[in-house]
């Protein structure tokens, strides 16, 4: 049996204290750095604010990386000269910008793409599926925004989408860090290869990184059901779980879908998805990696109900029922009753 559930409450028209719309800018300073690996020793820690942050190395340290950007982000980055070449905006224009990355990798080149989620998936969709899937090259995509971390920004910025649709599409390697290092870690792990691989940032991330991989990180074992928590979602879902007996399982790796850990940790074949987009999203896979079991499955994430009032993040993960409190209500209904 499979169940999806987010709670679909309108937001409040009031803000509770401000409201963040992204990372401050950059300061285009000298960082300290560690001797033995080189990197800047006061590296931020926002995920986004990171990413921004490697581009100019990434893209020095190898000739084939190209960076395409539609204006976000444009901004925030300091490109050397010496790269500029290889550092493209094209405007806000995210069909061109998926169709040139998938021309470049026709050339060799490694494009490193960047805009908000709705706009790397949602807009240019018919792009990923024919310049990139049918045509055979790949690209790294790095979206940021997360489902709603600009939520005064509205409709237009939310990408609680972007997962279940590149689910339509083959081949595609799909990351959701939960901390800056996990995503500096995939986003430099993905670079030398020639797949397709999306790596969704997030404005709000755990208070520390976990090791990253193709399997789940096995935090707890417990014998009353499974808890898989992705990325971002983590901290929040142990505070719910805190003082259940419940295994707990960490992905920042969700596609391929790591089926051999799951089983692995089955105590009893209840499961909880915990994912920060449509809830539900994986919850087929996890069906296929219990075929062969009588199991249930709750998927929480964000629901399908458009919420039309801005509101706060911390408003909406309330109102999808994502904050600590609708996490444990879920969780205890599901598996206590």
């Amino acid at each position: 049996m499979t169940t999806t559930t987010a709670r679909s409450a309108l937001l409040t028209d009031t803000h509770q204290g401000p409201v963040s719309t992204g990372p401050a800018l950059l300061t285009h300073t000298q960082h300290p750095t560690d001797r033995t690996t080189g990197r800047p020793t006061d590296r931020p820690t926002d995920q986004r604010e990171r990413f921004y942050g490697l581009v100019p190395e990434l893209v020095a340290a190898d000739p084939r990386v190209v960076a395409l950007l539609a204006d976000i982000g444009a901004g925030y980055t300091a490109i050397p000269d010496a790269v500029a070449d290889r550092v493209i905006n094209v405007g806000i224009r995210e069909q061109l910008l998926v169709s040139a990355a998938g021309g470049l990798a026709l050339t060799g080149m490694r494009p490193l793409v960047h805009t908000f989620a709705p706009f790397l998936v949602e807009r240019p969709y018919e792009q990923l599926k024919l310049d990139l899937g049918h045509q055979g090259t790949g690209a790294v995509l790095v979206a940021a925004g997360g489902s709603y971390d600009m939520p005064t920004a509205g409709e237009t910025h939310f990408g609680s989408r972007d997962v279940p649709l590149l689910d339509t599409l083959d081949g595609w390697t799909v990351h959701v860090p939960g901390h800056a290092d996990e995503a500096e870690d995939l986003i430099r792990t993905a670079l030398p290869g020639d797949d397709r691989v999306y790596v969704r940032l997030s404005g709000r991330s755990n208070a520390g990184a976990h090791p990253v991989g193709d399997r789940m990180t096995v935090l707890r074992r417990g014998s009353g059901g499974t808890v898989v928590a992705v990325g971002p979602m983590l901290d929040r879902t142990l505070d719910a779980v805190r003082d259940l007996d419940v295994t707990v399982l960490y992905a920042s790796t969700v596609r391929p879908f790591d089926a051999v850990t799951l089983r692995a940790t089955l105590a009893e074949p209840d499961v909880v998805l915990v994912e920060p987009y449509l809830a539900g999203t994986s919850s087929h896979l996890v069906a296929e990696a219990l075929a062969d079991l009588r199991h249930r499955v709750l998927g929480l994430g964000v629901g399908r109900v458009e919420l039309r009032r801005y509101g706060t993040a911390a408003d909406h993960d309330t109102a999808h029922g994502l904050d600590a409190a609708g996490i444990r209500r879920s969780v205890e209904a599901f598996l206590v009753g």
